[in-house]
């Protein structure tokens, strides 16, 4: 029997935006939130927790000044790197390209066309 995941009405609704992002596109926390009537501090709790990566891609979102932003609850290179890693490596293989900084090289890339 498939163990059922149990997310609240907020995670529901920050996932379901998530999925609108499309791919090879980013948005920031501060967008979401904005398009959710929300916090940024809330849409990052809520991106987490996200027990459905990659396929919700919570790695489309990073920081409005364009740094990649957090990855499954560390923001900075904690405790070793590997998951600000992953979420670089997620994000060129759909051609969103950061410089060695963790900056967001291409500006066109930014996407905040939700619908809710």
């Amino acid at each position: 029997m498939a163990k059922q995941v149990k997310v609240t009405e907020y995670q529901t609704r920050v996932y379901t935006l998530l999925q609108q992002i499309p791919k090879g596109r980013i948005t920031s926390y501060a967008a979401m939130a904005k398009a959710l009537n929300s916090s940024p501090r809330a849409v990052g709790g809520a991106l987490r927790s996200n027990p459905f990566a990659p396929e919700v891609p919570c790695h489309r979102c990073i920081a409005a000044t364009g740094f990649i932003g957090g990855f499954k609850g560390h923001w900075q290179k904690v405790p070793s790197g590997q998951n600000q890693d992953m979420k670089l490596k997620l994000l060129a293989e759909e051609g969103v390209k950061f410089d060695s900084k963790g900056m967001l090289i291409d500006k066109s890339r930014w996407w905040d066309d939700f619908r809710v």
